[in-house]
């Protein structure tokens, strides 16, 4: 099979088409004859040699997919409701910018009804992180205050609509203002830009001096400060990457007066268990959202696969809004 390799750690230009053995599935997986692959931020990091692979997982990058299943454990696939044939979209730890893909059957989800492969390649990654961090996690609420930190985000577009359809009230913060009514057409409530705007400020005045419930943050650094002072009473901050750096200083105080709860976690490492049960979560209760057109996918950019520098070098860019996908088709 072809598959995007990483020739050496570095920019987006060291990532070249090779030839690889075809996988073959063990028990409990089903291979996969992938039509498109989802680009992220952890493949870049992993590009750059910021982010090792876990034991056991492909060395070639990629952590979501969407195409045809060709093969694998039939009992398992029987058991989960799936035959070759279907159509799926799956969350990997590895292995997905590929033309074939192993994935365990319990992270693979049915393509939802209306959505091209292209689309369905959006979805793993940002809704298994979004459903595992802001309602597990989080536990946000219909009703309550939501903020999701870089609202154009891949991770940003999916939370912005996932919160919105499940009842909460949403604010996003983006870096310009074009981005902040993209969020708005999103469905967010407000649209912050942080660029020119104190979030801190803000929310306060847009929650009445209450306060956020839930904050999803991937900058951490300095921000914590900020969004420490940004939560209610019993609010929850939860923190999912560190792109401002891993050090920070808040007020303790502010923790334990209004009894917050500062939390995080990282998804690819989690046992398939783990993972298994968010899947049954999304099917459950996010597919039908899809499916009735209350969240959409959000696709900025289609690569073909022996283009995905270019993919990478777009992300490095920030300039995107939603999901960067590479095409094998």
């Amino acid at each position: 099979m072809k598959a995007v390799e990483i020739g050496q750690y570095g920019k987006p230009e060291v990532l070249r088409i090779g030839e690889r053995p075809d996988p073959v599935a063990s028990a409990g997986e089903v291979l996969i004859r992938v039509a498109a692959s989802g680009v992220n931020r952890p493949d870049v990091l992993q590009r750059m040699g910021h982010y090792p692979v876990p034991p056991g997982a492909s060395d070639i990058p990629g952590l979501e997919v969407a195409g045809e299943i060709v093969g694998g454990d039939e009992q398992a696939m029987a058991a989960a409701g799936f035959s070759k044939g279907d159509r799926v979209c799956a969350l990997v730890a590895g292995g997905g910018y590929a033309e074939l893909c192993v994935a365990p059957v319990g992270q693979c989800l049915p393509v939802p009804g209306g959505l091209s492969d292209i689309e369905a390649a959006t979805l793993p990654e940002t809704f298994f992180t979004v459903w595992s961090n802001v309602f597990d996690r989080g536990r946000l609420q219909a009703g309550e205050w939501f903020m999701v930190q870089g609202g154009t985000s891949g991770i940003g577009v999916t939370a912005i609509q996932m919160a919105k359809a499940l009842g909460a009230k949403v604010i996003a913060t983006a870096g310009s203002d074009e981005k902040c009514q993209a969020c708005l057409s999103l469905g967010a409530d407000k649209a912050i830009n942080y660029k020119t705007q104190d979030f801190a400020a803000e929310i306060k005045t847009i929650t009445e001096g209450k306060g956020v419930d839930v904050i999803l943050d991937m900058v951490a650094g300095a921000y914590v400060a900020r969004e420490v002072e940004s939560l209610s009473e019993d609010g929850r901050l939860v923190i999912i990457a560190i792109q401002g750096g891993t050090k920070s200083e808040f007020n303790a105080g502010l923790v334990l007066r209004k009894r917050l709860t500062i939390t995080g976690s990282t998804l690819r490492p989690r046992p398939v268990a783990f993972k298994t049960d968010i899947a049954s979560s999304l099917k459950a209760k996010v597919w039908p959202l899809i499916e009735g057109g209350r969240i959409k996918p959000v696709i900025h950019s289609k690569f073909a696969a022996a283009d995905a520098s270019q993919a990478h070098a777009l992300m490095e860019t920030n300039q995107h809004i939603g999901k960067i996908v590479l095409t094998w088709q």
